[in-house]
């Protein structure tokens, strides 16, 4: 009776030890790019410059800079929209550059036959 699945002789092919280093290697540079990337900060404005904020790799919010003419006690809603709006672009910005630094390295993968990579 013929032997079914497996490999022949019973070892992994050359070529799917290659892949299996390849893939070490990649997750060992996203690691590293990650790290790299929760270090450092992005910036965005709203508001023409009254409102700045500032985000980590992180996502989090690591200053909120305000200018004086737009602190207005009659007005809060157009703060807090300035607020929000200065955040999301830092964020957005934030997301762009880590999907671009990911991408370099995968080579625009999303995925390869289910590995998260």
């Amino acid at each position: 009776m013929a032997k079914r699945g497996g490999f022949p002789g019973g070892g992994i092919p050359g070529n799917m030890n290659n892949l299996m280093k390849q893939a070490q290697k990649m997750q060992k540079q996203m690691e590293e790019k990650t790290k790299e990337l929760e270090e450092k900060e992005w910036e965005a404005s709203a508001g023409g410059g009254a409102v700045t904020v500032k985000v980590s790799g992180k996502k989090e919010v690591t200053s909120v800079k305000l200018s004086e003419e737009v602190v207005d006690p009659d007005d809060i809603e157009m703060l807090e929209d300035l607020i929000v709006a200065a955040t999301n672009e830092a964020l957005r910005k934030m997301d762009e550059e880590s999907s671009a630094v990911m991408g370099q390295i995968t080579g625009g993968l999303n995925g390869l036959g289910g590995f998260p990579f």
